[in-house]
């Protein structure tokens, strides 16, 4: 029994069944058929390669990410380990999934359908003990008589459950609308193609034909006739074997060959179409065309900041405020590190780690930890470069008076100051 399907088991169900919406309705029967003649939904639309190696991406991405439970301090935060929500949000999400598991199915729910539903279990203290994952086509939303938010969920073995909207951790894409939905018309395109090639591969890489005979066939002579072609010379396996016409018939070919038909080309721009949908770099799915050792790098830190970031703040917003109550939030936050992912190569993250070490900002534990390493004696001390010290020390040492101090006179010139007080003096008595 799946995981799904243990979750709603001992629960009370609602009949008759509340209707599904109609997006939900249309990706249960098949998705919607777009011009190209494709039907796409989030099923199809995962077996095109482009499709699924973003989704992927992303979903992996988010999921091998730390999230984390912080407490906030007077300056700064940590974390908070101790947190019931720390090892659920970090380790097992529910007795069935991992964390990792967990989120790479929310954040695919996302991406394929627009939404993404968690039922949130809690223990008698209040305290989240679970998450578990809803397929969102089984989801639909309605208000009860006191204007509340209601989840239905429609169950796999008939019936509803209706989930309150305190124990259901909801996520949405931009409007709440599919991006698979959106871009039916480019994805369908790129199902057509491949499907295009497959079938002319299947036709051993040949257009279609027509036979010509020259007298007149019944419908069952016509039918037997292309039945028995097609099973002696079509496919990969009958590949150039010789045909034998008889009855004064030929083989006359038809269609377009593929090249005039810009099938790579039509291929590839879907592939950058399909990255652009989801806004990944095209070099993150294998499309290196475009792709330079000088730009990877910059695009690699692009995808973070454009791609992933708006992810990370719905999912940080949308967590903190379903799995923590209103006096918690004052105390405790979620937040997903995502400091692995802005790492530079080597000579570069050492080269940074000596300027924040030589001004006294980072000390060698802290960029040990960085790097994954064990602490050691003396490395919780900072640094500070001797040639930038404050204005007031420089001179102190100059041995410059301060603010405070008295100025102390120059034995010096004290015998030259009675002197010239004393020349003065007969100056006066010359007069």
């Amino acid at each position: 029994m799946s995981y799904l399907s243990q979750l709603f088991e001992p629960r009370s169900l609602e009949r008759p069944s509340t209707p599904l919406s109609q997006q939900a309705l249309a990706e249960i029967l098949g998705g919607q058929a777009v011009y190209s003649g494709s039907v796409v939904n989030a099923s199809t639309a995962l077996q095109t390669v482009a499709v699924y190696a973003c989704v992927r991406l992303i979903s992996e991405t988010f999921a091998t990410l730390p999230a984390l439970v912080y407490r906030r301090l007077a300056r700064g935060k940590e974390r908070a380990t101790e947190h019931p929500l720390y090892s659920v949000l970090h380790d097992i999400a529910n007795p069935e999934q991992t964390s990792v598991e967990y989120r790479e199915t929310c954040q695919a729910h996302v991406l394929l359908f627009g939404h993404s539903y968690s039922e949130i279990t809690r223990n008698s203290a209040g305290e989240v003990k679970a998450l578990w994952p809803i397929t969102p086509s089984r989801v639909t939303m309605e208000r009860n008589a006191r204007n509340e938010l209601v989840y239905v969920v429609a169950l796999p073995e008939g019936g509803n459950q209706r989930i309150s909207s305190n124990r259901m951790l909801h996520i949405s894409a931009m409007l709440g609308l599919s991006p698979i939905a959106q871009a039916r018309q480019a994805i369908g395109l790129a199902m057509a193609t491949e499907e295009y090639g497959a079938r002319f591969f299947s036709n051993s890489a040949k257009p279609s034909g027509v036979l010509e005979h020259p007298g007149h066939l019944s419908d069952d002579a016509s039918r037997r006739l292309r039945e028995q072609y097609q099973t002696n010379y079509g496919g990969l396996s009958n590949a150039h074997k010789i045909a034998i016409l008889e009855e004064g018939m030929k083989w006359t070919q038809i269609g377009i060959p593929p090249e005039d038909a810009q099938f790579l080309e039509t291929r590839k721009y879907q592939t950058t179409e399909i990255a652009r949908l989801f806004r990944v770099p095209p070099h993150m799915i294998a499309d290196l065309e475009h792709a330079t050792f000088s730009n990877i790098e910059h695009q690699s830190i692009d995808f973070v900041t454009h791609t992933m970031r708006p992810w990370l703040v719905r999912w940080e917003q949308g967590e903190n405020k379903a799995l923590l109550t209103e006096t918690e939030r004052r105390t405790y936050f979620i937040e997903y590190l995502v400091d692995g992912l802005l790492r530079g190569d080597i000579q570069s993250r050492y080269s940074a780690y000596a300027t924040a070490r030589q001004n006294g900002w980072l000390n060698g534990n802290e960029i040990r930890e960085f790097e994954n390493m064990n602490p050691y004696d003396g490395g919780d001390e900072y640094l500070v470069n001797g040639n930038m010290i404050p204005v007031s020390e420089a001179t102190a040492d100059r041995g410059q008076p301060t603010e405070e101090e008295e100025p102390t006179p120059d034995p010096s010139l004290k015998g030259g100051e009675e002197e010239a007080e004393g020349d003065e003096e007969d100056d006066n008595e010359a007069e």
